[in-house]
């Protein structure tokens, strides 16, 4: 496994990223288990998760599945980097929020905080994460609230997700002014096929020292050979799910049948390649894996060796173009 600093820190990290999201909703407990295990068998230190993942009526059981994995004991633990999440209201389907249980004010910061510490069993977090961006809440209290979690050790950094290239900015420097050390990382939609974060996010998380780390990056299956799937009659997820609505535009089916033929001729498979391209762009700490199942895991594993020429890359480009960075993507 290689590791990379993430952002500007001295924390190290490994080029992949597991994500839980699949934990409970997907896979059971054992099964969870036994992928974490593996996972960190195979030098993968960094797992993320989120207050709401379990989703529905069991928002909060994919924490309390890894805080069952770390009172295993073992020194599991000690040697994983822990990032999760808060923002979501964490009541069931269909209730109504009731005020101060869901964004980002001081309250909801401190209670959820507590929350997932309950879950997870432990006494910190090393990575806490706004799931998506409040603008009803000023950026001084978020710091505010965010400063004494890191005072009494129960948050050792903090980063981003889903925020736009101007929310980190305005993070940062509303962070700087009360001297804090602000956001450390960017947690955002990015893959082949999906490239916009280019023209803004990313070039502000560079600026700003944060690093990237990629949600979704097989697109929903669509770049994890969802073609190849269908023609042999398997993947019933993908064939189900956001891919194959995206299969439907005969644009998006161009492009897909492109670029599988073309890792096909280099003798590679869809999945490993789509990963191994976010590891070359500049930036990126990690993508976020979220296997199902332990053989996933070791599809995912091999992208890290996954060496990509410059040709194939350039073929990449062409059949996936980027926006280009602002503002040029829209002006001269």
């Amino acid at each position: 496994m290689e590791y990379t600093q993430l952002g500007r820190t001295g924390l190290k990290v490994s080029r992949l990223v597991l994500g839980t999201m699949n934990f409970g909703p997907q896979t059971d407990e054992a099964d969870s288990h036994a992928i974490m295990d593996a996972a960190l068998e195979a030098g993968v230190n960094f797992f993320d998760t989120a207050n709401a993942y379990g989703w529905g009526d069991n928002k909060g059981r994919t924490e309390e599945i890894i805080g069952s994995w770390f009172a295993k004991g073992e020194g599991r633990r000690d040697k994983t980097v822990l990032a999760t999440k808060g923002y979501a209201f964490m009541g069931g389907d269909g209730e109504t929020p009731w005020p101060n249980h869901d964004k980002l004010s001081a309250l909801n910061i401190r209670r959820s905080v507590e929350a997932s510490l309950r879950r997870l069993g432990t006494d910190h977090i090393d990575l806490y994460q706004f799931h998506h961006v409040d603008r009803d809440t000023p950026w001084d209290e978020i710091w505010q609230a965010m400063d004494v979690l890191v005072q009494q050790g129960k948050v050792l950094y903090v980063g981003s997700s889903n925020h736009a290239g101007w929310h980190i900015a305005q993070a940062n420097e509303t962070a700087a002014r009360r001297g804090s050390l602000g956001l450390v990382s960017e947690q955002c939609l990015y893959n082949l096929a999906e490239r916009r974060a280019e023209m803004e996010v990313i070039p502000a998380a560079e600026g700003y020292g944060l690093g990237v780390i990629p949600w979704s990056p097989l697109h929903g299956g669509l770049l994890g050979g969802a073609l190849r799937k269908v023609r042999e009659g398997g993947g019933g997820r993908t064939a189900s799910g956001r891919a194959a609505t995206a299969l439907e535009d005969p644009a998006v089916r161009a492009r897909v049948e492109a670029y599988e033929n073309l890792v096909g001729k280099h003798g590679l498979e869809p999945g490993e390649v789509a990963l191994a391209w976010l590891l070359t762009r500049p930036g990126v700490t990690g993508p976020i894996v979220g296997p199902r199942t332990t053989e996933q895991l070791g599809s995912a594993l091999r992208a890290v060796e996954l060496e990509l020429g410059a040709d194939l890359l350039s073929s990449l480009d062409e059949i996936f173009p980027g926006p280009g960075p602002a503002p040029e993507a829209f002006a001269w």
